[in-house]
């Protein structure tokens, strides 16, 4: 069909059309009606189907995890007990106050049966409190052989309670070496002193 017949056509009679401008029409009009279908309605409706798949994702992703946890969860509840079982023989390492006194005098024995001689042995007039221990430390200046400042450096460390040496300096002197140091002993703090803290710690919250 050439342009000219079809500048001829009826557009008031397109039933009476040749059948391929009707097809073209119909073509048109679909076309026309698709777009504004996608316009006006599925536009909002695909996003919406976007938005429902990433949904679908997050949820997804977040039942693989819940589901990894609970499966680690009989591995995670004994990790914690091997923990707490750790923690509690360590607290075992630290004395409680009664105790202090008498680990000082350990201290001390140590050097005197190195054969050293204390020059200082100073406790600090008050202890600085963590979350369930104190700290202790105490200023050391003692006297002797290389070989036993050595030795009684060793027995510290193998005290049955925690006993760091910090601050170590060695100093050549007339009749051998001279050994500073700040001794840290470590005791746990008893219920009443727990409390204490507890309460002090809200006390400053409400502030």
């Amino acid at each position: 069909m050439t342009l000219d017949e079809l500048k001829k056509l009826d557009p008031n009679k397109i039933g009476s059309w040749p059948i391929l401008p009707k097809l073209g029409v119909l073509l048109l009009l679909l076309i026309v009606l698709v777009g504004a279908s996608y316009w006006f309605d599925w536009q909002d409706q695909l996003a919406q189907i976007d938005d429902a798949k990433a949904k679908e994702e997050q949820l997804r992703t977040t039942f693989l995890d819940k589901k990894k946890q609970a499966i680690d969860l009989p591995a995670y509840r004994k990790q914690l007990v091997d923990i707490e079982s750790q923690f509690g023989a360590l607290l075992k390492q630290l004395p409680g106050r009664s105790e202090m006194d008498a680990l000082l005098t350990d201290i001390n024995q140590a050097g005197l049966g190195r054969g050293l001689q204390f020059e200082l042995f100073k406790p600090a007039a008050s202890e600085t409190q963590g979350d369930f221990y104190a700290e202790l430390p105490i200023t050391l200046k003692v006297s002797g052989s290389y070989h036993d400042l050595g030795a009684f450096a060793s027995d510290i460390g193998r005290l049955s309670r925690i006993v760091t040496l910090n601050d170590i300096s060695l100093n050549a002197g007339k009749d051998g070496l001279t050994l500073d140091a700040v001794a840290k002993t470590f005791r746990y703090l008893d219920d009443s002193e727990l409390a204490a803290q507890r309460k002090s710690a809200k006390g400053g919250a409400k502030k």
